[in-house]
């Protein structure tokens, strides 16, 4: 991948997809397709990063997605895991704790870590250097478009010169953020709330010494709520409400911002590089499919900050659509499996909204009553000890899971339809442990005893499909088949270091689970019903049990298809 500076213009003719914007969600969109060999053109406005650290943390879910982007290490080596978040009241005094260092979802990743954006992206944007059928053009802005049954027609500009040109793409993904041009040119409009109140956010470098709070803590002070974290590199955020009658320019004053950071950090060490107001959004998009034209991240949805989840969101959209396109793109899938996207991800990005609202409101007690009534209330329901788990634990996050979609059955039953943890393993070839992932491959799995292999068979030809054959703790590595040949191997074999795939097989009553590329469950099956479970599978990607079309182009190294031009 070569940027392509506005300078400099190469046009395009035809792509299999175009991403509009080049923030995190577009960056890691343009990744994962990337890895699965579709040709992509990615479109900046910018010619260089923003440079500004605006998104602030992701959890577990988000670095499995990393992962799956093959940046997992690159990423995490510049992000940090606070080990607590404490709500303190305006004295000071906690009434609620999450401990993050003791909180484990099962997914292989501490469940928040907090980066610097920059650094974020720059990295993202660099794994593109993998790929030589995915190329950014910078300075460059969409400024319409056109679709027909075959495809869309993209019209973009040169920013700098204002020079034209077209582009055919046979999709096209909005990543573009909340006043996305893409969701601008469908016409689709967004229902929501805004709210009224905005709040200062300051970013800054500060030595560890200078630190005057070294935990994340939201400060639950009626009169001025506040979050105060330490971040990634030595850097610190601060937030603030302001007070009715406080003016943007008066709470960006050096002064101002010098007095309300102080009780956190010594403010003469503590070097701002970013200090603006804002105010947040509930928002989502009407639809996010107008034909071929799809959107992802602040482009469908907005969320207010308590969770933390807005970008953590678009992440999760790019992993849920990412492959399905790449699928239909190869001839594997029908196209109607893209409808799934919107119905997968709604319910949740809903759900996740509200659940920030909710926490939003015991965050925003606006007078010393309510603030008062608040605080009694929490420490008195943390005698209880159920609760007390369910607040340290993190327990109020939604899980990740989706109500319908492409799953057995076409809804959620069970753990059909939930995420499958990511536990230690040890797998022939490689050294030391590893996480699940690293063996699944980068498309369907089924996973389960080594003795159930046998039943692995013709319906699930031509899809791509990797069996996982599970072999119990203490099994020596070095008895284990490694292999063969260089390619995509469609067996792997893993020890199961701490049991907890075995034990999760049994606790369900499956002899063998069926997982997607973005590792949710699409179905648990007995080894002698799993030639049936292939059917379902083909049924449901809307292809004849005879097996799909050409088989999907897989690794960091997959060349564009033949007869495609960049």
């Amino acid at each position: 991948m070569n940027p392509v500076q506005p300078s400099v213009h190469h046009p395009v003719q035809e792509v299999e997809v175009a991403v509009i914007g080049c923030g995190p969600v577009g960056a890691l969109t343009a990744n994962l397709l990337g890895a699965r060999g579709v040709t992509t053109l990615v479109v900046e406005r910018s010619v260089a990063p923003h440079g500004q650290p605006r998104a602030f943390s992701c959890d577990d879910e988000a670095l499995r997605i990393y992962q799956q982007a093959g940046l997992l290490d690159e990423l995490r080596d510049d992000m940090i895991a606070p080990p607590l978040v404490e709500y303190v009241n305006r004295a000071g005094r906690v009434f609620a704790r999450m401990a993050l260092s003791e909180t484990d979802f099962g997914y292989g990743h501490a469940p928040l870590r907090f980066f610097d954006q920059p650094r974020l992206e720059r990295t993202l944007r660099a794994g593109l250097d993998r790929f030589g059928h995915v190329q950014l053009s910078l300075g460059t802005e969409l400024v319409g478009l056109t679709q027909d049954d075959d495809g869309v027609t993209v019209q973009l500009s040169d920013v700098a010169t204002q020079r034209r040109w077209t582009v055919r793409a046979r999709y096209v993904l909005g990543c573009d953020g909340a006043r996305s041009a893409t969701r601008s040119a469908v016409r689709i409009p967004l229902a929501g709330a805004s709210y009224a109140e905005p709040w200062l956010a300051v970013s800054g470098d500060v030595p560890p010494d200078a630190v005057r709070v070294k935990d994340t803590r939201f400060v639950c002070d009626w009169q001025r709520p506040a979050f105060v974290s330490p971040g990634a590199a030595d850097s610190y955020r601060l937030e603030f409400m302001l007070r009715p009658g406080e003016t943007e320019a008066e709470m960006q004053q050096p002064d101002i911002i010098a007095a309300l950071v102080s009780p956190y950090v010594d403010p003469a060490r503590f070097g701002v590089t970013r200090a603006v107001v804002y105010s947040f959004h509930h928002l989502i998009a009407q639809r996010w499919r107008q034909g071929r034209v799809l959107l992802l991240g602040d482009a469908a949805h907005q969320m207010p900050p308590f969770m933390g989840q807005g970008l953590c969101s678009g992440l999760r959209d790019a992993a849920n659509l990412s492959w399905k396109l790449a699928l239909v793109l190869s001839g594997a899938a029908d196209a109607a499996v893209l409808e799934t996207y919107e119905t997968e991800r709604r319910p949740h990005t809903t759900e996740m909204a509200r659940t920030s609202v909710r926490l939003g409101h015991v965050f925003l007690a606006r007078n010393r009553s309510a603030a008062w009534l608040r605080d009694t209330v929490l420490r008195a329901l943390q005698t209880i000890p159920r609760v007390r788990r369910f607040v340290k634990r993190f327990e109020f996050k939604p899980v990740p899971a989706y109500r319908r979609g492409l799953m057995a059955g076409g809804r959620r039953d069970g753990v059909v339809g939930t995420m499958f943890p990511q536990p230690r393993i040890v797998m022939p070839g490689s050294t030391g442990v590893r996480l699940l992932d690293e063996a699944l491959g980068d498309g369907f799995a089924v996973l389960g005893p080594a003795a159930a292999d046998s039943a692995f068979g013709s319906q699930w030809q031509g899809l791509p499909v990797r069996f996982v054959a599970v072999h119990p703790c203490g099994t020596p590595v070095a008895d284990l088949p490694v292999p063969a040949g260089a390619g995509r191997p469609e067996r792997v074999d893993v020890v199961d270091v701490d049991g907890v795939l075995g034990g999760w097989l049994r606790r369900h009553r499956a002899d063998l689970v069926v997982l997607r590329p973005d590792r949710f469950v699409f179905a648990l099956t007995a080894a002698v019903a799993l030639e049936q479970t292939g059917r379902d599978l083909n049924a449901a990607l809307g292809v004849s049990s005879g097996g799909p079309g050409r088989p999907l182009p897989h690794g960091p190294g997959a060349a564009a298809a033949p007869g495609r031009r960049m």
